[in-house]
Formats: structure tokens, sequence, C-alpha cells
């Protein structure tokens, strides 16, 4: 059996001395893959299993750590976190050509576009985006202290560091100058919140990193995609899920080609009824809201940006990619509209 980013045999042979109750390995196929990890079903026959291992060729492993991730599904696999369990780690890079490590299969779907959430009553699309803000909360309210996380970060000064790391980033991919990008940095430097709360943050919360059951009722199975997470101020987690929402009747965020309009279909909150949400249940005060959105559409600007720099490097493929440059200048002007807001 030939899968790229797997030596079958070795993994087998490993398998077989450290996850000996999952029976014989029948078979391993990619689920999804790209710049992020990659993720592969395997079928054993006593259960089904999934690896995630770095994309190939990747040669900074702190970008794409598996002992990141690992750590954080294990701390959070007796909280109210829904989380795939965690099976077994490997930082022999003998066996498959990178750390990698096991989790359990969860029953879910991962739903990016309204084709793929299929058609729901206006009720579960509801309740699907309200418990999206209760199960954000949840991450927020887990003591990260207690499940073992004192050390996953540094939540002093995490706001001042991500401006300044993107930041950074952006240098490294622009294509052109934008006097724009300059004057929200500086507003945002000016604006940056001279204390916040500490907690664990997600790093990349949206709903097609979760998994999803459909039925009554329907839920979110298990959270997923941990590869950004640390502890750091947790409004800067809703701040960007809040980015990527696509409002009923927004033009401009429909002609922003990132994430999906899943929001948009019947019955989904809209964005603020969804942070309203979100401070219910988590007891936050969100009145400097505006401010995290404003990053969150500064840090998606420095992303875009540097897939632009990639397509026209001539390294990135597909459809679409030749429009994306255009969402960068579209992305900076949304995050000064919020910052002017009262």
């Amino acid at each position: 059996m030939t899968v790229p980013g797997i030596d079958w045999p070795a993994l087998i042979t490993w398998m077989g001395r450290n996850v000996p109750d999952a029976g014989e390995p029948l078979s391993v196929s990619l689920i999804s893959g790209g710049r992020s990890n990659l993720t592969y079903l395997i079928e054993a026959r006593d259960r089904r299993l999934v690896l995630r291992r770095p994309p190939l060729g990747h040669v900074l492993p702190t970008a794409h750590d598996m002992r990141r991730e690992w750590r954080v599904i294990s701390a959070l696999s007796a909280t109210p976190v829904p989380v795939p369990s965690p099976v077994a780690f490997c930082g022999d890079e003998s066996v498959v050509g990178a750390p990698f490590y096991l989790m359990g299969y969860v029953e879910g779907a991962a739903v990016r576009t309204r084709a793929e959430l299929g058609s729901p009553s206006q009720a579960q699309t509801r309740r699907l985006s309200e418990r999206l803000a209760e199960v954000l909360a949840a991450i927020h309210a887990v003591d990260y202290r207690e499940v073992g996380l004192g050390d996953f970060g540094r939540p002093e000064g995490y706001l001042a560091r991500q401006l300044e790391r993107w930041g950074q980033q952006w240098e490294r991919s622009k294509t052109a100058d934008l006097p724009e990008y300059d004057r929200l940095v500086e507003r945002l430097r000016e604006r940056l919140p001279a204390a916040s709360d500490s907690t664990l943050v997600h790093g990349d919360y949206r709903l097609d990193n979760t998994l999803i059951r459909f039925g009554e009722p329907i839920e979110i199975m298990a959270v997923v995609d941990w590869e950004m997470s640390t502890l750091g101020d947790p409004l800067a987690d809703l701040g960007l899920t809040l980015t990527y929402w696509h409002d009923q009747g927004d033009e401009e965020r429909a002609r922003i080609p990132v994430a999906g309009d899943v929001t948009v279909a019947p019955g989904f909150m809209n964005a603020a009824e969804f942070a309203a949400h979100y401070a219910k249940v988590s007891g936050r005060d969100i009145s400097d809201l505006g401010f995290y959105v404003a990053f969150g559409n500064f840090k998606l600007a420095v992303i875009v940006e540097g897939i632009h720099a990639r397509f026209r490097q001539g390294k990135t493929v597909g459809e679409g990619f030749d429009r994306i440059g255009s969402a960068v200048p579209t992305l900076i002007s949304r995050a000064h509209r919020m910052l002017d807001q009262p």
C-alpha cells in the first residue's frame, strides 16, 4: 500500500508494538492535506484511528509541532471541551519520516459551505451556532494550569507579540507597499489592551475546525486542528472567529475568498448574536470587541497576502488564487472600520 507521507509496513510494525488493542491495521487513506498538517484515516480490525503528521517536505518542525497538538488534546480529554481521544504519540521520525500521533476517529463532518451543510432545519442551524459559541467559551473556561498546560505559552504580552509576529510575516511576503496597512498596525499598537485575561486559545477557531454530528440534537463532536493553540487573550479567538463569519447581506465579505458561506444559511446567528451568546455563556466583557475583530482582520490580511505572494511566484495551484490578492486591502479597510466604531 502506497500513501504519500506514510511508510505502511513500518507503521504496521509500530502499531503492533504500541497500539495492540486496535487490532491488525488493514488500510490507510488521506483525509485532508495541504499547507497544514496531514490527516489520515487508519482502518484497523478492531477500531478506526486518525493519524496526524506534518506536511511533506516541511523543514521547520516548530511550525507543525505534533507533540504540541498531542499535548493539548491529551490535556483536554478529561474536560468539557470535545476533542478526539488521544491514543499514542511517536517522536521517532524513522517510522513515517516525521513525528506523528494517533487519535480516535470521531463520527462527524467538517462543514465549510452551505452545500456541505445540507438541509438542516433553521432550529438546527440556530443550535449549531449556539454550540459553536458555547464550545469556544468552554475552551476559555479550562483551568490550563490544572490540566498541565501551565507552561504551554506566555500569556503576558500575547497581543503585542502577535502584532510583531504577523508584522514580520507581512514584511517577508508583501507584494506591494500599502500605507493603509502601516496605519492599521500603528492604530492596533496604540489600542493594545493594557491587561487581559489569560486562557487557553485555539488560535484558528471556526466552524470548519470542528466535527459536527447532524440529527436531533445537532452537536459539535470535536474541535480539531490545534496546531496554533497557546495561552493568550481569549477575545483574540472570538475576534478571529467573527472575522471569518459571513453575515447575510454582507456582499463585501462575500468577495473575500477565505472560509465558507455556511453562516449565511437560514437560522444561523449573525455575528452580533454569536458574540452576545458567547458573552452570556462565558461571562466575559466584550465591550472592546471591535479591537479584537480589527486584529482578526489584520491577521487574516497577512495570511491572504502570503497566499497571494505564493501564487505570484507560481507556488500555489488551484482556482480562485488569481483574485485573492484583492481581498487584502478589503480586509485592511474592514479592520479600520472596526477601530472607527465608538
